[in-house]
């Protein structure tokens, strides 16, 4: 749909001129689209800033008629000021009215000009990392549930700590010992981290290497509850992907495993990175970390971030910086890289079974 179409919808949505079924396409249109449903968000809010501005206006010329009236009748005496005092004596006057006004008057200037970036037809290309940082409703009602458990001081047997996370991302095992593999962006100025596996099990993890250059960081798992997974069921790969291979990863956008496939489109990644690739495939928010597997079973990279303003154009870490980070930490971590995939050849379905359970939810505080 033409933007200034999807513009004026918006207007007579909001204005009450649309047919009952005009107002359900919009309303289906917007929950079904992402960026239009933002795009809808971001007119409505600079619509309402106009009408306040105006609002304003208004009442400060209301005032200004009450005023020369009752000076008119007698009833208050004129003040004739000039100069640099009428300016004193106007600024100390309305000087609330004036300071909301510029603000509104801001806000209203910086909305407009972020329409104008996202939507003009000069767009300014950028990334966009894929952590979801937005506390979903049912964490907020759980965190109110164990607020209520700890004041009665009820003891619940084999609880866990309770763990209030401010972010949602991906990672996956490299080591079956507890050592995984996800973005330096991911784990930014967190203070605690743990990893959730398939089942629900929550683990203690900390970093052991971050490398903000190449996105890449590697965490450990400290729980002493973690229990080694023994074989692993993909490789990493060390040399480059072939242009056109057939990916997929896992990851967690939704608080359960999603499965996603593409293709790999570029052999560079943003700008002509050369530590990352471009893959067509479909992401949203929590899939950073993320393994990116080809058809044999081997990790070509790590899903890191998406062009703002493109469709299916993801950003990936390349597997063989994993190498040169543990080429780096050797003398401080020792860690046994898989060296075979033992889903080669199965079926997508049986290497996803077996891949799930090495793929980890990340949150942190």
């Amino acid at each position: 749909m033409d933007d200034i179409l999807l513009l004026d919808a918006i207007e007579r949505y909001r204005n009450g001129e649309m047919s009952a079924q005009e107002k359900l396409f919009l309303e289906e249109l917007r929950k079904k689209n992402p960026d239009i449903d933002q795009l809808a968000v971001e007119h409505l809010f600079f619509l309402q800033q106009l009408n306040n501005v105006g609002n304003i206006k208004a009442y400060k010329h209301s005032l200004d008629e009450v005023e020369n009236k009752l000076a008119n009748e007698g009833v208050i005496a004129k003040k004739e000021l000039k100069g640099r005092a009428k300016i004193i004596f106007l600024w100390k006057r309305y000087r609330r009215t004036i300071e909301v006004a510029a603000s509104i008057a801001i806000i209203v200037s910086i909305t407009a000009v972020m329409i104008g970036l996202k939507y003009s037809d000069k767009k300014v290309s950028n990334i966009t990392p894929l952590v979801d940082n937005k506390l979903n409703e049912f964490q907020s009602k759980l965190d109110r549930i164990e607020n209520k458990l700890d004041n009665a001081t009820m003891v619940l047997p084999f609880a866990k700590p309770k763990f209030s996370a401010n972010f949602r991302a991906t990672g996956f095992l490299i080591d079956g010992s507890g050592y995984l593999a996800t973005n330096s962006h991911v784990i930014n100025n967190a203070k605690n981290l743990i990893v959730e596996n398939t089942k629900g099990d929550q683990f203690i993890a900390s970093a052991v290497y971050v490398n903000k250059n190449t996105d890449l960081a590697i965490l450990k798992i400290t729980d002493t509850s973690f229990r080694k997974i023994n074989t692993l069921p993909y490789s990493i790969l060390k040399a480059s992907a072939e242009l056109g291979d057939q990916i997929f990863t896992l990851g967690y956008p939704r608080e359960e495993v999603v499965y996603g496939e593409g293709y790999l489109s570029a052999k560079s990644g943003y700008s002509g990175d050369t530590s990352a690739y471009q893959i067509s495939i479909s992401v949203n928010p929590g899939n950073s970390g993320g393994p990116v597997i080809n058809r044999n079973g081997e990790v070509i990279g790590i899903i890191s971030s998406k062009e703002t303003n493109a469709d299916g154009v993801v950003f990936a870490v390349k597997s063989k910086n994993i190498y040169k980070a543990l080429e780096e930490i050797k003398d401080q971590e020792h860690i046994k890289l898989p060296l075979n995939a033992t889903v080669k050849g199965l079926e997508r379905v049986q290497q996803i079974k077996k891949i799930e359970d090495c793929v980890f939810m990340v949150k942190g505080n």
